[in-house]
């Protein structure tokens, strides 16, 4: 599955989501990107999630630092989010809107803090028009209200590896 074509651009707070595109760009390669807003986003959760909330309310989408000018060059892209108010986050509806995703295979991710994907996979569907979505695979990271951020490392990582290699053999 290894392949110079592929992008692994991924959304992430506590370095969860971040740990499983590393993970995933050691078992296929390809290019890594971490969207980035242009306006430093709120460092204490609670505030962080309220801003959020707002910006889905009002259907803000925050300026995007992260800029992918090669874009057009890519088949492949998987695209790696937290859930966020049983959504994405606004900065990751950002980065689907700037993009054509037209021709491409998307392959979703995600990491949450215990309730599920929610409906990220279907956002990212629905905002990637004319592209082949595969299924995704979605994995418990940290649980930030309970002081457990970072949690795929270690004995949890090699687990989380092993899981999305038999993802990655499913999806093909």
């Amino acid at each position: 599955m290894k392949n110079s074509k592929t992008l692994i651009v991924y959304y992430s707070r506590t370095g969860n989501t971040k740990a499983v595109a590393e993970l995933i760009q050691e078992k296929v390669g390809g290019d890594l990107v971490q969207i980035e807003t242009k306006e430093k986003r709120p460092t204490d959760y609670r505030k962080e999630v309220e801003q959020n909330a707002q910006e889905q309310e009002r259907e803000i989408l925050p300026e995007l630092k992260t800029t992918i000018p090669d874009f057009a060059k890519y088949e492949r892209i998987f695209i790696g989010t937290p859930t966020w108010n049983m959504a994405l986050p606004q900065a990751v509806v950002s980065f689907l809107d700037s993009y054509n995703f037209n021709g491409k295979t998307i392959i979703p991710f995600n990491t949450h803090g215990g309730y599920g994907a929610g409906s990220t996979f279907s956002q990212i569907s629905a905002n990637t028009k004319g592209a082949n979505v595969l299924e995704g695979y979605t994995v418990k990271g940290g649980e930030e209200t309970n002081g457990r951020m970072l949690v795929i490392k270690d004995k949890n990582r090699k687990k989380v590896s092993k899981e999305i290699d038999n993802w990655l053999e499913t999806i093909n």
